[in-house]
């Protein structure tokens, strides 16, 4: 009876380590999933203009070139890079969508070069592509008119360029 009951908690205990890890899956998924729900209405809700947008995120505006969309975002990040030992103040998000169909354009090259409120132009920085628009930290420290300008060669290998502009109080 001992050994049945030996063998049987062997047994058992040797398959916890396959269904944990089954069960870390179905979760990954779930949440992967819910994630993926989230940004998707996210996406939408910016897409449908400012009124849409969470408390800490700005909308540039938008602007079509050559049947591409721009839509540019800022989404204040102050709190949490301070917490991180940054000094980054915003995290500037551009997404293109086709401008007949509204079908998202995720892969391509995107920079943006700032101008300060000084007139001093910053060097470019590349945008990374990151779900479902292209983005990186930037500093918006002064007070005063910036002005964005986005170049891309997206898929189609045409170069196209934007312009929008954010007053900082």
């Amino acid at each position: 009876m001992k050994n049945r009951i030996l063998v049987m908690l062997i047994g058992l205990l040797a398959g916890l380590p396959s269904m944990a890890s089954s069960m870390e899956h179905q979760s990954m998924h779930h949440d992967n999933h819910a994630a993926m729900e989230h940004q998707q209405a996210n996406q939408e809700d910016m897409a449908h203009g400012g009124m849409d947008l969470p408390g800490d995120m700005i909308m540039l505006g938008e602007q079509v070139e050559e049947g591409v969309k721009a839509m540019v975002h800022l989404k204040d990040v102050r709190k949490v890079m301070a917490g991180m030992g940054m000094n980054h103040s915003h995290h500037l998000m551009v997404m293109f969508v086709h401008a007949s169909t509204d079908k998202p354009i995720t892969e391509g090259k995107v920079a943006v070069k700032i101008v300060e409120p000084s007139g001093k132009e910053r060097k470019a920085v590349a945008l990374t592509g990151m779900q479902g628009h292209f983005g990186a930290d930037v500093s918006l420290n002064a007070p005063g008119l910036y002005v964005i300008k986005v170049g891309t060669l997206l898929p189609d290998g045409k170069r196209r360029q934007y312009a929008f502009s954010y007053s900082l109080p």
